[in-house]
């Protein structure tokens, strides 16, 4: 098998070929000025679509919507609002989903059921339909416009998260792009964000939704920022086929390097969105090895760049690594103390269950930095998880203190 994947330059949700998106302001953050806050994306010919939704039993509206078209696997389209998230708004709120649908759908010349709604912003305010009707008919759509798209889903990100690969495998040439946003009520056990995936390749549903759960299981399911979840977050891959032959399903070498090409463009996007954290200044790469299996692994990782104390310690430098032990200790997975290494950058600073003697310059020079590399090595299995978080500061007070005011 001959397969290479590559980084597309400047690539975007659009690379994929037969996908089409837009954005425009409308007037849905402010009632003035240029802030794009609405967004379609397009494929011009009908795709496999499949999802992963919030485990928060509050749904925001276009959830609801959502998880309800895609009973048949397919979509055409997707719009997308930031500056309200329609959630909690009642029956009001499931009506304006299904009228932005209906709108995008008349633009696009579809039916409503192929169009897909997500919304992001505060939690509470109904819809402005009006603003968002004059938007739909002002927006247009091009080859290009992934990088709008982007923009206009932000709500405190402050830069936009995009990436695309290409994939060429036994002779077949297909591309994944990936858009995602995210910055505040971060935390394991999708979603707590917005993300979405496009793909001109074939795929079979069934391989589709088996290839994005794992995708989301070891990138946005392995990052945190607040430990809050929000009513309204998704991960939605729709896959249009215009890289032409077979569907790809499960066993072929194609389908591995597809896996694999999934994969890296949500575990980029999961590094941004933890890099991006409000008020963060540093990410957090917390690696546990020899856990006996991969589900204690992923546990304890998620726990310990979870920890409010730990992402202090790391905001203010402070070698305090008897904090990484302590959430270790609560994770709830099975591990023997006297066995445990613990390093912080190449620092080792435990071994063997045993605190070393450290340098204390050497181990504030690794907790200075932007990247903080942490590695809890269990020694007592094979398995191994790398979860990322971002540092607890002062300006997340700030930024979430001041959310609607």
């Amino acid at each position: 098998m001959e397969a290479k994947i590559e980084l597309i330059p400047l690539g975007s949700i659009t690379s994929p070929r037969g996908f089409q998106a837009g954005a425009i302001s409308a007037h849905i953050k402010q009632q003035s000025g240029s802030v794009l806050d609405l967004g379609i994306l397009f494929s011009e010919t009908p795709c496999t679509a499949v999802a992963v939704f919030t485990t928060n039993r509050i749904k925001a509206a276009p959830i609801v919507l959502c998880q309800e078209r895609l009973r048949c696997g397919q979509a055409s389209a997707v719009i997308i609002n930031s500056g309200c998230a329609n959630a909690f708004t009642a029956e009001q709120g499931l009506a304006d989903a299904a009228g932005m649908a209906k709108l995008a759908s008349e633009k696009l010349g579809l039916k409503p059921g192929e169009v897909l709604v997500s919304s992001t912003g505060v939690i509470g305010p109904q819809l402005p339909m009006e603003r968002i009707r004059d938007g739909i008919e002002r927006l247009t759509l091009s080859a290009d416009g992934g990088h709008k798209l982007a923009r206009a889903m932000m709500t405190t990100d402050t830069v936009p998260k995009e990436i695309a690969l290409t994939c060429r495998v036994d002779g077949n040439e297909f591309s994944i792009g990936g858009v995602a946003k995210g910055s505040g009520m971060i935390h394991p056990d999708l979603a707590t964000l917005l993300c979405f995936l496009t793909t001109d390749a074939a795929l079979e549903e069934g391989f589709l939704r088996l290839a994005l759960q794992n995708a989301v299981a070891g990138s946005f399911n392995m990052i945190s920022i607040d430990g809050d979840t929000s009513p309204n977050d998704m991960v939605l891959i729709m896959a249009n086929g215009l890289s032409g032959g077979e569907p790809i399903s499960p066993g072929s070498s194609r389908a591995d390097v597809f896996s694999q090409a999934l994969g890296e463009v949500c575990v980029y996007l999961a590094k941004a969105i933890a890099r991006d954290g409000e008020g963060a200044s540093k990410l957090i790469e917390v690696t546990v090895s020899g856990a006996n299996n991969l589900a204690e692994a992923r546990q304890a990782a998620r726990v310990i760049v979870s920890s409010p104390l730990v992402k202090t310690a790391v905001h203010g430098s402070d070698p305090n690594w008897g904090r990484v032990i302590a959430a270790l200790g609560y994770s709830g997975i099975e591990f023997e103390p006297s066995k445990i290494d613990l390093y912080l950058g190449d620092v080792c600073l435990v071994r063997d269950g045993h605190g070393l003697p450290f340098k204390k310059e050497e181990v504030v020079r690794v907790l200075d930095g932007a990247e903080v590399p942490i590695s809890l090595k269990l020694n007592q299995g094979q398995a191994e998880a790398t979860a990322w978080g971002c540092d607890l500061s002062e300006e997340y007070v700030t930024i979430n203190s001041q959310y609607t005011t």
